[in-house]
């Protein structure tokens, strides 16, 4: 991860308000602060221009809190890609080794514990509580930069809907407040009276005061996801849909007055809505909640939200029910919701706490397309990549395991005279056969022992063409010359 993607994490930065100001210590719970920690993280992130490398470790901070069986909540941007953590509970001096219990990158979650059970003596273990209402006032706690003391900011909440996590690109339910999140803020509780209502997550670029918390609802499902002792993530159906606000939509599609639902158009192959869904057909509800023609559905005193929430809120392994309209006809569908968020992705959004994926042959460097190498052109990366690689982004596979492979660079060589300058080139076969993923380049590389040749051909049908045993008799050198460890990255469990 660059010094840019870590700006984004820390989202803050742009917040020049001088916290000081906004302390309102006099709302603060005395009998919690001690179970407010501050949590310091050493991070080497991978290098993605060269996968092979990490970033020089940098130290980082960030705000949790103790909570039930030994456990202290914060985000997960805190502590990704760590190498080394400690904490430290307020008011006391010692600092104590801690490491990481689970992870979900996608809702940017962790829980992190200190097997030395002292750290834990005296210190109160937070209940979480309900989302809460709109306009309910909420305390911030937090050890934002600017000193070493516990800091607290007081707000109210003035908005409740699926946002954007930048720690992973997903949406999910969030609430916005305006108390000021500050860097060393996140992971923070966002408290009412002595119950977590949510975690300092993120705040508005260019703006004053607006921050955003991951909410109960969210917190719980994660934790509850965790009671087997595996973290499977949050559920997708795998229907593609659209709003259905259009009179002349609903009246083909046979929607009378008094109905409202939204349109499928597509379902991707093997999801859990396979067989059970089908194009054309016409959800009205989830869960007997009805769905309004914009994609959403009541949510109480919040108003209403989108739709996408109901599906996320279930665990993997549970059922869903829909009522459907279908030629005219409604009927009652229910399937096992067994994907995870990001299955359906062409492109891998944000990876962390494992390293790049690569392969090198004929000195030619291959990997997956991933945002985190798209991010490797900088802080305005939507703007400077190429626009045939940023439009993969909004791709789906188009079956189970496909990804774009790219030709990210070559080590000059003899055996790739005429192709040095070549870089960010879809590979789209080797060897006349096409390729869904990089293992299935390096199969076809493994498979053509015997022949002469090996050839790569793009998106555009162009040809890179290598000599065999060149390519293999330089392969120890281009290595060496280019201080590579190895030719490939190490299978990822």
């Amino acid at each position: 991860m660059n010094r840019n993607i870590k700006l984004i994490l820390q989202l803050s930065i742009i917040i020049t308000v001088l916290f000081l100001s906004l302390l309102d210590v006099s709302k603060a719970n005395p009998n919690i602060q001690n179970s407010i920690v501050k949590i310091y993280t050493t991070q080497t992130n991978p290098d993605y221009d060269n996968p092979w490398n990490t970033y020089r470790p940098e130290s980082v901070s960030g705000t949790g809190c103790v909570i039930s069986d030994n456990r202290i909540l914060t985000n997960a941007h805190v502590v990704s890609n760590q190498t080394f953590i400690q904490v430290q509970s307020h008011g006391r001096p010692k600092r104590y080794n801690a490491r990481v219990v689970a992870v979900s990158h996608e809702t940017d979650l962790a829980l992190i514990t200190v097997d030395d059970l002292s750290f834990f003596q005296n210190l109160r273990a937070l209940e979480i509580g309900e989302l809460p209402e709109m306009q309910q006032e909420v305390i911030v706690y937090g050890f934002p930069i600017g000193g070493d003391t516990l800091s607290t900011t007081s707000g109210v909440i003035s908005r409740i809907e699926l946002q954007t996590y930048v720690h992973s690109g997903f949406k999910f339910l969030a609430a916005q407040i305006d108390a000021a999140v500050n860097p060393g803020n996140s992971g923070g509780p966002v408290m009412i009276g002595d119950q977590i209502v949510g975690v300092a997550m993120q705040s508005l670029s260019d703006s004053e005061n607006i921050g955003y918390i991951v909410p109960t609802p969210v917190i719980k499902h994660f934790l509850d996801d965790l009671e087997d002792g595996h973290l499977d993530g949050f559920p997708e159906d795998g229907t593609f849909v659209q709003n259905m606000e259009n009179p002349g939509l609903r009246s083909k599609y046979g929607l009378g007055d008094e109905q409202t639902g939204i349109l499928v158009n597509a379902v991707f192959p093997g999801s859990p809505a396979t067989g059970k869904i089908f194009p054309e057909d016409v959800i009205l509800s989830i869960d007997g909640h009805k769905i309004a023609g914009d994609g959403t559905i009541a949510n109480g005193p919040t108003g209403r939200i989108d739709l996408n929430h109901l599906i996320q809120m279930h665990q993997i392994g549970e059922n869903q029910k829909m009522e459907i309209l279908r030629d005219g006809e409604i009927k009652q569908v229910e399937f096992n919701l067994t994907k995870a968020v990001g299955y359906f992705n062409l492109v891998d959004r944000d990876q962390y706490d494992k390293p790049p994926t690569y392969f090198i042959y004929g000195g030619l460097v291959f990997m997956p397309l991933t945002t985190n190498y798209l991010k490797t052109w900088g802080k305005d990366w939507k703007e400077d990549v190429p626009s045939y690689l940023l439009a993969k982004l909004y791709d789906y596979p188009s079956s189970e395991g496909e990804e774009v492979v790219i030709l990210t660079n070559v080590f000059p060589a003899s055996v790739n005279v005429g192709y040095h300058e070549y870089s960010e080139i879809i590979i789209t076969a080797v060897n006349g056969n096409d390729i869904q993923n990089l293992k299935d380049l390096i199969k076809e590389i493994e498979k053509g022992r015997g022949q002469p040749f090996i050839t790569f051909t793009d998106r555009d049908g162009n040809k890179i063409v290598l000599d065999r045993n060149q390519a293999e008799k330089e392969l120890e050198g281009i290595l060496e010359a280019y201080k590579i460890p190895s030719d490939r990255s190490l299978p990822s469990d």
